[in-house]
């Protein structure tokens, strides 16, 4: 099973141009378990050459290669899997498109209701947050750590803890129930 590669540190790409030094050193650096491509832009032909190198880099490292939200970019280029948000595409379609050998992952926010349903649609694992205050996504809902351990009592796939986590505060993250901790600032926004 591809998903019991997700524990350890999820490394999510920051959102500007591709700095793959940066990137290549935080991987070596901090045994980045997981990666995820995460990049706002409209450039379709950017976001391929960037997805690429990308790719490349996490084969030399044996991370796993997550795109977000784009289904078609993780099929076209053999990343090994994609990250959906509540108003991305949904589970099934994305199940159908991608078929068996890809990573679905699902972020649930503080919900048990909505990771419950992530799990029985064949979600690979949900990610929970934010965990404390996030620079990246100010507003994103809270996650308290209670709730991390509660919606871990109610399912079996792995949970990845997001939202200003770093490497200060990770153990409690651990400790409350996360298999892995996503970071993007606290890895790369030194």
């Amino acid at each position: 099973m591809l998903n019991q590669r997700i524990k350890g540190l999820y490394g999510i790409t920051p959102d500007k141009d591709l700095n793959i030094t940066l990137i290549e050193n935080a991987i070596k650096k901090h045994k980045v378990n997981i990666l995820q491509y995460r990049r706002k832009t409209q450039d379709e032909k950017r976001k391929l050459d960037e997805a690429i190198q990308l790719l490349e880099l996490c084969l030399q490292h044996n991370t796993l290669f997550i795109v977000n939200d784009d289904v078609n970019l993780c099929k076209k280029i053999g990343a090994n899997g994609v990250h959906l948000g509540q108003n991305d595409v949904d589970v099934h379609s994305a199940r159908s498109e991608l078929g068996d050998k890809f990573i679905i992952g699902v972020s649930c926010y503080n919900n048990l209701e909505l990771a419950i349903e992530a799990e029985n649609n064949g979600a690979d694992y949900i990610a929970l947050g934010a965990i404390f205050k996030s620079s990246t996504k100010p507003d994103a809902a809270y996650c308290s750590l209670s709730t991390i351990q509660n919606i871990k009592r109610n399912i079996n796939i792995p949970i990845v803890g997001i939202g200003g986590v770093t490497f200060e505060n990770q153990q409690s993250v651990l400790d409350a129930g996360c298999d892995s901790i996503a970071m993007i600032e606290g890895l790369f926004g030194h």
